[in-house]
C-alpha cells in the first residue's frame, strides 16, 4: 500500500497565472467600455444642451416676453422737427434688439405731417415683398424700386403689385414729442392704409370730334 501523504507518480495538475488574470482583464475592460460610454452619453447631452438652448429661446421667446416690452413708445423727436404738409424719412432704434446688433437694429420710417396734431407714420416697407419706399415730392407719391408699386402720399395703394396700401405705426403726442408703438412691427396684423379705387380717366373729346357729333341747328 502506498501512504496518501506521498506524492504519487502522476504529476499534479499546475494552475497557470494567466487563468485567473483572464476574467480580471475582462471585467477592467467592460469596466472601461462603461466608463466611456457613460462618459459619451453625458458629453452629447451637454452638446445638445447647449444647441438646444438658443433654439428654444427663439421659439419661446415670444411666450415669454413682457407685454409692455413688445408694445414699446418711442420718440421720433418733437414736432416741430416735422412741418405740416412735409414728408421726411426718420430712423429710430429697435426697442427689441440688442447691442450686437448693430446697426441693424435701427429702422427708418416716413412720417407725414398734416396738420397739427394729426400724423401718419409708414413703415419704409413696400407692403409686396418689403423694398424700401422712396417718397418724391413732385409727384407726391411713394415709389418702389424693385417692382413698380407706386402709392399716394396718404399711403394708400396707387398702382403696381401691392395688394394693400403702406404699413403704419401707431403714433400719439406725448408733450411736444411725437410717439410711435414701435416694439410691434407693421404686419399683415396691423392696420394698413385703405386700398383707394382706381379712376378711369375719359379723354376729352377734341374741338373736330365735338363738330363731327354735333347736329345742326
Amino acid at each position: 500500500m502506498t501512504n496518501a501523504n506521498e506524492p504519487s507518480g502522476q504529476p499534479q495538475p499546475q494552475i497557470s497565472p494567466t487563468s485567473t488574470a483572464v476574467p480580471e482583464l475582462r471585467t477592467a475592460a467592460h469596466s472601461r467600455r462603461a466608463f466611456l460610454f457613460k462618459l459619451s452619453l453625458y458629453l452629447n447631452g451637454a452638446v445638445g444642451a447647449v444647441l438646444a438652448v438658443p433654439i428654444l429661446g427663439y421659439l419661446l421667446g415670444p411666450a415669454f416676453r413682457k407685454d409692455a416690452s413688445y408694445k414699446f413708445w418711442i420718440s421720433l423727436g418733437p414736432v416741430s422737427n416735422f412741418p405740416e404738409g412735409e414728408t421726411r424719412l426718420v430712423d429710430y432704434r429697435n426697442p427689441v434688439t440688442t447691442e450686437s446688433d448693430g446697426e441693424t437694429g435701427n429702422v427708418a420710417c416716413w412720417v407725414r405731417h398734416i396738420q397739427g396734431n394729426q400724423f401718419q407714420v409708414f413703415a419704409i416697407n413696400c407692403a409686396h415683398l418689403g423694398c424700401p419706399v422712396r417718397w418724391f415730392e413732385q409727384s407726391k407719391l411713394f415709389m418702389c424700386p424693385c417692382h413698380g408699386g407706386a402709392y399716394y402720399e396718404d399711403g394708400s395703394r396707387a398702382s403696381g403689385p401691392p395688394e394693400r396700401g403702406l404699413f403704419q405705426y401707431e403714433f400719439s403726442i406725448a408733450g411736444n414729442n411725437l410717439m410711435i408703438n414701435a416694439g410691434q412691427m407693421p404686419t399683415l396684423s396691423n392696420s394698413a392704409c385703405l386700398k383707394k379705387p382706381l379712376v378711369q380717366i375719359a379723354p376729352n373729346p377734341s374741338a373736330k370730334d365735338q363738330e363731327e357729333t354735333s347736329w345742326p341747328a
